[in-house]
């Protein structure tokens, strides 16, 4: 089966949460990357998601690592929603 792989960075302003993901995560840039499938025997071509993950950074000083984490896109999108909110309302916008 056809797959395509998406990398993106996302970037958080201020410490954020994720479903499924233990503890707060720090501010900064992470990577993102998305899986998808091309669904077979559809006269056009489609794909199907099958996986979205997102790189962690160890928050102990004393270690240098990264995790990858499974995500749901949706719980991301409301992650970096949150964050724009609290960045506005920090610098006075409405």
């Amino acid at each position: 089966m056809f797959e395509r792989t998406t990398r993106t960075a996302v970037e958080f302003h201020n410490a954020f949460e994720l479903e499924g993901i233990k503890g707060l995560q720090p501010a900064g840039t992470y990577d993102v990357e998305t899986v998808e499938e091309l669904i077979a025997g559809l006269s056009f071509e489609a794909y199907r998601r099958v996986s979205t993950v997102i790189t962690l950074r160890s928050t102990n000083a004393a270690i240098v690592s990264r995790q990858q984490s499974m995500i749901d896109p949706a719980d991301l999108a409301a992650a970096l929603e949150r964050d724009a909110k609290t960045t506005e309302d920090a610098h006075g916008r409405t």
